[in-house]
C-alpha cells in the first residue's frame, strides 16, 4: 500500500492530482457554457442554487469522511497494516450505516429548507433530493480512497464522471431547457463516479473478522471537530448562493450564479493540493513531512493568487464562454467575487491544517467564523449589489482573524491535542 511518506512524494502527488483536477475544472466549466447558452438566466441560476442546496442537505456525510479520511491516514502512514485493515472493515460499517441516516435526514429536511430559501418548484427538489442521495453512497468510498493516497485514481474518476456529465446535460437541457435537466446530469456523473471505483475493487483491503470500531472517544471528538470545519467551509464557499436564492432571482440570480461559478472555480482547481495536505498532514506532523507540507500550503496560496489575476484579466472572454455573449453585468462582479475567495481559499487551508493537526481552537473558530459570516451575509445580502459589497471585506476579517490565531498555534503548539 503505498503512500507518499518519501521526500517530494507529497509535492509530486499534489501536483499531479491538480493537473487532472484542472482538466475536470475545464470540463465542468464546459458544462456550464452548455446550460448557460440552453437555459434563460432565471433557469441557470436555479441551476446552481439547487445543487449548493444539495450540498448542505449531503453535509453529515462530507464530515464523517473528513473523519474517517483523517483516521484511515492515520494508520496508513504508520505502516500498521493489520490494524488498518481492522479500522476500514470497522468504517465500512460505521459509514453504510451514517449513510442511510444522512439519506433519511435528507428527506426530512428538504421540504422545509427549501421553502425557506424560496425554491419555485417541487420537481426541483425532487431532482436535488436524488441528487444528495447519489452523493452520499458516492461519497463512502471516496472516503477510502482519499485515506489510502489513491489521489490519481480520485481525479480520474472525476474526469471521466465530468465528461459524462457534459453528454448528459447537453442533451438533457436540450430536450427538457429547465434546471431539473442540468441537475439530473449531475446525479448521473455522482452515480458513475462510484460505479468507476468498482474497477479497482480487488485493490480495497480486505474484510477481516477482527473489526475495529472507530467509535473511540477521540474519534467522536474529532468527528464533531470536522462538522465544524466543514460547516466553516459550506458557509464561507457556498453560502452566499442561497442568500442570492432567497433574496433574489430570476435574471439577477442567473447573472450573479455566472460570476459566481467563475471566481468559486478559484478555490476548487487548488482544492486537489488542499486535500493531498489533509490526508498527509493526518499522518505525519514533523521533520521533513513537515517542511513538505508547508511547501504544498505555499503553492496552494500562489495558486489561488495567480488564478485570480488570470480571471481577472480574462473575466469578460469567461462570461462569454458561459453565455454566448458579452454579459457586462456578471464581468463586473468578479473583481469583488474574485477577491472574496481568494480569502476563502485561504481560510480553508488554514481550516483542514489545523483540523488534521486536531487543533481544536483554531477548528472551532474556523466554523464560527463560517456561521457568521453567513449570518451577516443573509441579513446584509439583499441584492446582489449588497452582497458584493460585504462579501470580500468580511471574508478578508475572517481571514486576517483566524492567520493571526495559527501563527500563534505553529510558534507555541500549546492547542495540539495529544495523539
Amino acid at each position: 500500500m503505498k503512500n507518499n511518506s518519501r521526500p517530494g512524494g507529497l509535492l509530486q502527488s499534489g501536483m499531479i492530482f491538480t493537473a487532472i483536477s484542472l482538466l475536470t475544472g475545464a470540463v465542468n466549466y464546459c458544462f456550464q457554457g452548455i446550460i448557460g447558452r440552453q437555459l434563460e438566466r432565471g433557469e441557470y441560476g436555479l441551476v446552481n442554487t439547487t445543487l449548493s442546496f444539495s450540498y448542505l442537505l449531503g453535509l453529515p456525510s462530507v464530515f464523517a469522511i473528513t473523519a474517517v479520511t483523517h483516521y484511515i491516514a492515520r494508520y496508513n502512514y504508520s505502516g500498521d497494516k493489520e490494524r488498518l485493515d481492522g479500522l476500514l472493515t470497522g468504517c465500512r460499517r460505521f459509514l453504510l450505516h451514517l449513510t442511510v441516516a444522512g439519506s433519511v435526514i435528507a428527506i426530512l429536511l428538504v421540504k422545509p429548507l427549501s421553502d425557506f430559501f424560496h425554491f419555485p418548484r417541487a420537481s426541483l427538489m425532487v431532482v436535488a433530493l436524488v441528487y444528495v442521495l447519489a452523493g452520499l453512497w458516492n461519497s463512502y468510498a471516496t472516503a477510502f480512497c482519499q485515506g489510502l493516497s489513491w489521489f490519481k485514481r480520485l481525479a480520474l474518476i472525476g474526469l471521466l464522471a465530468a465528461i459524462l456529465r457534459i453528454l448528459v446535460g447537453g442533451v438533457a437541457t436540450k430536450i427538457w431547457p429547465v434546471a431539473e435537466g442540468a441537475v439530473f446530469a449531475s446525479v448521473v456523473m455522482l452515480a458513475v463516479g462510484y460505479l468507476f471505483l468498482l474497477f479497482w475493487k480487488k485493490d480495497f483491503p480486505p474484510k477481516t473478522k477482527a473489526a475495529i470500531s472507530p467509535w473511540t472517544s477521540e474519534f467522536n471528538k474529532f468527528l464533531v471537530l470536522s462538522a465544524a470545519c466543514i460547516f466553516g467551509t459550506y458557509f464561507f464557499s457556498q453560502g452566499d448562493l442561497l442568500v442570492a436564492q432567497r433574496n433574489f432571482g430570476g435574471i439577477n440570480l442567473g447573472v450573479y450564479s455566472a460570476a459566481g461559478q467563475l471566481a468559486r472555480a478559484l478555490p476548487m482547481v487548488v482544492a486537489p493540493l488542499l486535500t493531498v495536505l489533509f490526508a498527509h498532514r493526518s499522518g505525519q506532523h514533523h521533520g521533513d513531512a513537515l517542511r513538505e507540507q508547508l511547501k504544498l500550503l505555499g503553492l496552494y496560496a500562489a495558486g489561488l493568487i495567480g488564478g485570480a489575476i488570470v480571471l481577472y484579466v480574462l473575466r469578460d472572454f469567461c462570461v462569454k464562454l458561459i453565455f454566448g455573449k458579452s454579459t457586462p453585468e456578471s464581468a463586473a462582479m468578479i473583481v469583488r467575487l474574485a477577491a472574496t475567495m481568494v480569502f476563502v481559499g485561504l481560510l480553508q487551508a488554514l481550516g483542514m491544517w489545523s483540523l488534521a493537526s486536531r487543533w481544536t481552537i483554531i477548528a472551532w473558530l474556523y466554523g464560527g467564523l463560517g456561521l457568521l459570516y453567513w449570518i451577516f451575509l443573509l441579513y446584509l445580502g439583499k441584492s446582489a449589489a449588497d452582497l458584493l459589497q460585504v462579501m470580500p471585506v468580511l471574508a478578508g476579517a475572517a481571514f486576517g482573524i483566524l492567520f493571526f490565531v495559527w501563527l500563534i498555534a505553529m510558534r507555541t503548539h500549546k492547542i495540539v491535542l495529544p495523539a
